[in-house]
């Protein structure tokens, strides 16, 4: 079940003659009891979620990468491959710029109604929420942080982040300005237009959420860089993005390295704005 730990890090399993020998009272032994990795060597829990999408996705479909080069993300528990993944570089940047940007241009997501992109975003928290199980699943198995944390606190807070960020795409305006004379002053607040954001590894779906929930919600199009070390949920998610309604070429993914894709998409020219997150 998903419910299940998928590693066991922490563990009460000290022998009875470990903890005699220090003492029966000793607050140390109890401390040491407390966070023993003794467990670790248990047989590892195989996770209830299926690697499903390793490609690239690119226009709202999953695609090989041009050089049709994969590279493998392994279990943190155990070094093993889970998966090969679309090994993403500078032709394959240019395809998803391409995209986004005739998306921006000439497809219905920048001049959609600001509610009708806060319902297509409010569906997606929707998916999230239905299929958080696999994706906790996912995320931990990819990742190698507690299930715990991952079923509880992280995928939690992306539902909300998304719903959080669907609130706010009907209530972004322009201010009316006072001014000295006779004038009529007003700022409008328009989307940028096509944004290149780059992702860590550490907190891949809350960082996602950051990154795509604001660009998203003011009418942006996206293409994210994943990190090399954790692309799987980042895949997983935007497919069910896709589900929820998002138009193609309003987000791509691409999986790959720093100095390949990261470097190919920070300096492309057509690339209006570039968020990075250390």
């Amino acid at each position: 079940m998903a419910a299940r730990r998928i590693s066991s890090l922490l563990s009460r399993s000290f022998s009875a003659s470990s903890l005699l020998s220090l003492g029966r009272n000793s607050s140390r032994s109890r401390g040491i009891c407390r966070f023993s990795t003794a467990a670790a060597i248990e047989e590892p829990i195989t996770p209830p979620v299926e690697v499903n999408y390793t490609q690239l996705l690119i226009g709202g479909k999953f695609v090989d990468a041009a050089s049709g080069k994969t590279f493998p993300t392994l279990d943190p528990r155990t070094g093993d491959v889970i998966a090969h993944v679309a090994e993403g570089e500078a032709e394959d940047i240019n395809r998803a710029v391409s995209t986004a940007r005739k998306a921006f241009d000439e497809g219905p997501w920048p001049k959609m109604t600001p509610y009708e992109r806060s319902r297509i975003m409010l569906r997606f928290a929707n998916l999230l929420e239905k299929h958080i199980d696999e994706i906790a699943a996912l995320e931990t198995w990819d990742n190698g942080k507690p299930h715990e944390q991952s079923a509880e606190v992280e995928i939690p807070m992306l539902i909300r982040l998304f719903r959080y960020y669907a609130g706010w795409a009907d209530k972004i305006h322009g201010l009316t300005v006072p001014a000295d004379g006779n004038y009529h002053v007003q700022t409008l607040h328009e989307p940028i237009g096509v944004v290149g954001q780059i992702i860590p590894w550490n907190f891949p779906l809350l960082m996602y959420a950051w990154k795509v929930g604001p660009a998203l919600a003011c009418g942006n199009t996206i293409i994210l860089k994943t990190a090399e070390q954790t692309p799987l949920s980042a895949l997983y998610v935007s497919k069910l993005f896709h589900e929820a309604g998002l138009p193609p070429g309003v987000l791509n993914v691409i999986s790959g390295f720093g100095p390949t894709a990261g470097a190919a998409l920070a300096s492309h020219m057509d690339v209006d704005k570039v968020l990075l997150q250390p």
